[in-house]
This record gives C-alpha cells, sequence and structure tokens, in this order.
C-alpha cells in the first residue's frame, strides 16, 4: 500500500482509505462480530486511515454504532500497529428518527466530540470534520468551537465536509484546516467544476473523496452508462471496474484519498489493490470523457 500524507501535517495515511459507514446505516448491515472482522481485515490489507461518523447509525436512538464498531476493531489491534493507524470522525449531523438534519450548534459540537472520543477509546482525535455546514449556524461559531476543542487537546486536527470554497476561505480565517471531505466520484465531479480539486491541491490539503464508487451499490453500475470503458480498461490490467475507478481519483491530484465504503472482505481487499494500479495518461484520458 502506497502512503499519501494527511494534508500540511506530518500524518502518513493509506492512499485508499476505507468508509466505515456501510457497516452501520442499513438494516442489512452485518453482525458486530462480522463488521469488526471486515475492519481488521482491512489493517491486514494496509489500509490506514478510517472515517466514519457520529451519525452513522440507523437513527438518533443508536447514535454512535459506527464509531464503536471502530473502537471495537481498535481495541484489537496491538499498540504498536495502532500507532500507525489514523482515525477521522465527524460531527454535525443528527439523525432523528433516521432522517439526515445538519447541526452545527457549537453546545452540541462539544458534546458530540466528547462522546466520540469515548465511542472510538480514544484521548484524542486524530481528523475531526466539521459534517455539513448548517446555515442556522454562522460558520465562525462552529469552527470556533473545534478550535476550543484542539486548543484543549482533544482534536489533533480539523477538518471539513461539504463546503464549497468559499467557506473553506471562511473556515482558513478562523483556523488550520487540513482536508476538505466531498463528494467526488464519475458521477459527481463537482470538485473538478467547482474548484475545490484545483484549490486544495494548491493549498496541500488533503481531499477526502466520499463516495468514491457513486455510493452503496453504485460500484455495481460502473461501466453500464460509459461506453463500457471503465470495463475494458479493467479487462486489460486483469483488475475490477472498482479498482479502476479508485486509481481514476488517486490520479487526479497527489492530495487526493478516496474512502472507499464496504461492508465485507472482499470489497475493501479489492479496493486496497488500486493503491498498486497505474493508469496511462490516455487510459485516464478515456476514463475523463467517458465520465463526464
Amino acid at each position: 500500500m502506497h502512503n499519501r500524507t494527511l494534508g500540511p501535517s506530518s500524518r502518513q495515511v493509506s492512499a485508499i482509505g476505507m468508509g466505515v459507514m456501510p457497516l452501520s446505516v442499513t438494516a442489512a448491515r452485518p453482525p458486530q462480530d462480522e463488521a469488526v472482522g471486515v475492519i481488521l481485515h482491512a489493517i491486514d490489507c494496509g489500509i490506514t486511515f478510517f472515517d466514519t461518523a457520529d451519525s452513522y447509525c440507523l437513527d438518533d436512538r443508536e447514535a454512535g454504532h459506527n464509531e464503536r464498531l471502530l473502537g471495537k476493531a481498535l481495541a484489537q489491534v496491538p499498540r504498536s500497529a495502532r500507532q500507525g493507524l489514523t482515525v477521522a470522525t465527524k460531527g454535525g449531523l443528527i439523525r432523528p428518527q433516521g432522517r439526515w438534519e445538519v447541526n452545527g450548534d457549537p453546545e452540541h459540537l462539544r458534546q458530540a466530540c466528547h462522546q466520540s472520543l469515548q465511542n472510538l477509546g480514544v484521548d484524542r482525535i486524530d481528523l475531526y470534520q466539521y459534517h455539513s455546514p448548517d446555515p442556522k449556524v454562522p460558520l465562525a461559531d462552529s469552527l470556533g468551537q473545534l478550535k476550543l476543542l484542539q486548543d484543549a487537546g482533544k482534536i489533533e486536527h480539523v477538518g471539513v465536509s461539504n463546503f464549497s470554497v468559499a467557506q473553506l476561505d471562511q473556515a482558513q480565517r478562523i483556523l488550520a484546516v487540513i482536508s476538505v471531505q466531498n463528494r467526488f466520484s464519475p458521477r459527481c465531479r463537482n470538485p473538478e467544476t467547482d474548484g475545490m480539486l484545483q484549490t486544495t491541491t494548491k493549498r496541500g490539503l488533503a481531499l477526502i473523496p466520499w463516495s468514491p464508487l457513486n455510493g452503496m451499490g453504485g460500484a455495481r453500475q460502473l461501466g453500464k452508462d460509459d461506453g463500457s470503458v471503465v470495463g475494458r480498461i479493467a479487462f486489460d490490467h486483469g483488475v475490477s471496474p472498482q479498482q479502476v475507478t479508485l486509481a481514476w481519483l488517486l490520479a487526479k491530484g497527489p492530495t487526493v484519498i478516496p474512502i472507499p465504503g464496504a461492508s465485507r472482505k472482499a470489497t475493501i481487499e479489492d479496493s486496497a489493490r488500486a493503491a498498486q494500479l497505474k493508469l496511462s495518461d490516455d487510459e485516464q484520458r478515456q476514463l475523463d470523457l467517458a465520465w463526464r
């Protein structure tokens, strides 16, 4: 597994991370022991970067479900290996009755961060990300709370998610942001058109594509609407279309770190192999045209 630097920090993470979300957000999720086994298998595959959130659950009655799964897995990792892992979580979304709603209230974020520490079983969160801007709360108030938590030693690094370039500009005037987690995939190329890819690359910030394979189950659709370009390239390399897609994202810039979700060992094992795949410039251009 190749490593990449997590933004303007000294922290090295695997070029492919794991989105832990699919282990918690559907009724068809795997049992706890099986879910923990998927996370541990990801570590065996060389993945060292794990993304979760307190809102990854069925509803707010079990808030923190995904974080607790990750915490149980980390508790089984030897201390020497644990030091090489990076955990990213998020606060600012809630799940009342299973809905997704934003909550950027500073007191909510303070409580959410402290609960995340307990859920994960850690003293400090490696990367804490503001999950999504709340239009009802000034950005300075929400991020100001994260700055207080960082100053108190509860958070090492701060990131943002689902932000525009203008919101990122404002955030960087408040505190040191090292990453942006926005949707980026063959069917959602907004970071290329809204300036976020260019901005993060220029500023040396990590760009963490969420849903890089078009969402849960979306990977099965790869190749069906693009003239099978991805299927042909995958065949030529002897790999899966999912690996081609992740390699395409990695080639978008040295600070891009995709976090494909997984709920099965085979899925995350396949995704991890994408870090070894090198596409030619011509293949990259073909995919750009197929997915425009």
